[in-house]
């Protein structure tokens, strides 16, 4: 006899949300996205494609009851991978917020060095569905 799939809540939901929105963000706008990618790395714009599809797939993964254990496991992987990007974005901002000495670049800076630690939480969220029957 299989278990009843446990309702989707809302963190999980909320996660899946988060990634539906980004994952859209990178399909339509990459260029916001380019420069967060080492520039050791090649074809740049294809990595942001490659993981806007990513953060759709687990999205869709996130809700769906069969797949919501997967998805949590792919996208605990999908945010540890992608948070160089986040560090690099805060950098970028850094430097932008130095050279400008405007309140806008300053205020663009902190709210990156803000979003550095919600990470974590996502992580756990993550996690969380990926223990979720």
């Amino acid at each position: 006899m299989r278990t009843p799939a446990a309702p989707l809540t809302k963190d999980i939901a909320g996660l899946a949300a988060l990634f539906a929105t980004s994952g859209t963000t990178h399909l339509v706008k990459p260029e916001v996205f380019e420069p967060l990618v080492p520039k050791s790395l090649p074809r740049r714009r294809e990595i942001v494609y490659l993981s806007g599809v990513a953060e759709l797939v687990c999205a869709a993964g996130l809700v769906h009851p069969r797949t919501r254990r997967y998805a949590g496991w792919a996208s605990a992987a999908l945010l540890v991978a992608v948070a160089p990007g986040n560090v690099q974005m805060s950098a970028n901002y850094g430097k932008r917020a130095q050279r400008r000495q405007d309140t806008s670049s300053r205020v663009a800076f902190a709210a990156t060095l803000a979003r550095l630690p919600l990470q974590l939480p996502l992580i756990r969220t993550a996690l969380k569905a990926s223990r979720r029957p």
